[in-house]
């Protein structure tokens, strides 16, 4: 491999953006395509369906084959909230290998007893998050119903391209949510990146149905056609 290419990627690895490793296998040629620039590549279509699966694969393109090494970011979810749905969302998150952090400055829930093995910061949202960062392969989920809590991180979760938005709440508690985050400054098309009611339609009613439903929801999109951030 280039030295070049090899730096480039390594930079990209340690900025948490994916990139696709094109390879020639005919001619040996290589060329790194990196995240903001897949939609304008000649394969564009095969850079996003493996960088959707997240897996490398060989594709063949008018005869050509070419290896796609795929280096995509492990998929996070942050969420508001040490709450019975975190507690139920933190298991299945693991499971599926998604990491999941929980930010929630109420140091009565988040406990390690109530969140074990689990990254647990019992922090202000907006100290955490300025601290950890949101990007394109992460999820941000709101269940406080505080807008103390939930607002900061929905408004830094907003500000980013994060690959999904989610908030706990009836569609009264959305609608309250809404007039706020508009007199902060937001207009509808980004506020209707936030899935309210969040997740799935499954008929959940327990904390852990709740949970699978949200998961679900979340891997959806992680897996689907990435919609552009507003």
């Amino acid at each position: 491999m280039d030295l070049s290419i090899l730096a480039a990627l390594n930079a990209e690895r340690r900025a948490r953006r994916a990139t696709v490793l094109v390879t020639d296998i005919a001619g040996g040629t290589q060329r790194l395509v990196k995240h903001a620039a897949v939609s304008g590549d000649p394969l564009a279509e095969l850079l996003e369906r493996q960088l959707r699966m997240g897996k490398s694969g060989m594709v063949e393109v008018e005869g050509a084959q070419h290896f796609l090494t795929v280096q995509a970011p492990h998929p996070r979810i942050v969420v508001t909230g040490a709450v019975h749905i975190s507690q139920a969302m933190a298991p299945m998150a693991r499971t599926l290998e998604l990491d999941l952090v929980i930010i929630d400055p109420r140091t009565a829930f988040a406990t390690p007893e109530r969140f074990p093995e689990t990254d647990l910061l019992a922090e202000w949202p907006d100290e955490a998050i300025g601290r950890i960062g949101l990007d394109s392969y992460t999820a941000f989920v709101a269940l406080t119903h505080d807008p103390k809590i939930d607002d900061p991180g929905l408004e830094a979760a907003l500000r980013s391209d994060c690959f999904y938005v989610g908030a706990l709440g009836s569609r009264k508690t959305h609608g309250k949510r809404v007039e706020r985050l508009t007199a902060a400054g937001f207009n509808a098309a980004t506020i209707e990146r936030i899935h309210a009611p969040i997740g799935l339609d499954i008929g959940a009613v327990s904390p852990a149905e709740i949970a699978l439903a949200i998961l679900a929801e979340i891997v959806s999109t992680l897996r689907g056609p990435r919609r552009k951030p507003a």
